[in-house]
């Protein structure tokens, strides 16, 4: 399952991010701290009108808790998320479909209905 450290290796600075059903770019910028914790940072598109590019972040005990939950279930889905990191879905709902999209390209999961991702050896 992928960790943190995994989706470093995985995904460096540079990397897009896949998303279901977005046609704006997601990228990872870097590896710093979010609320006293490692985490990754990401980017979305230049907002209109502002010419600055919003950032976000997933700490690494969202990718812990979705490890587990992926063992215990075999999906993480959006319900979750929002119940079991409120603070974090309320940076930016996207954060949901960024963990996803991460652990997609770590071969974990797959998008399988809107707001569910399943372990890809379950589907």
């Amino acid at each position: 399952m992928a960790t943190l450290e995994q989706i470093r290796n995985i995904a460096p600075a540079g990397t897009q991010i896949p998303k279901p059903r977005s046609e704006e770019r997601y990228l990872v910028v870097r590896y710093g701290e979010s609320r006293g914790e490692p985490a990754l940072v990401y980017q979305l598109s230049t907002r209109p009108g502002t010419g600055r590019a919003s950032e976000k972040r997933i700490p690494a005990s969202v990718f812990t808790a979705a490890e587990e939950r992926l063992r215990e279930t075999g999906e993480i889905s959006r319900a979750w998320f929002r119940e079991q990191f409120p603070v974090v879905d309320g940076d930016g709902t996207c954060n949901f479909t960024t963990l996803g999209g991460l652990l997609e390209l770590a071969g974990e999961v797959r998008y399988v209905s809107d707001g569910v991702y399943k372990r890809t050896d379950t589907t």
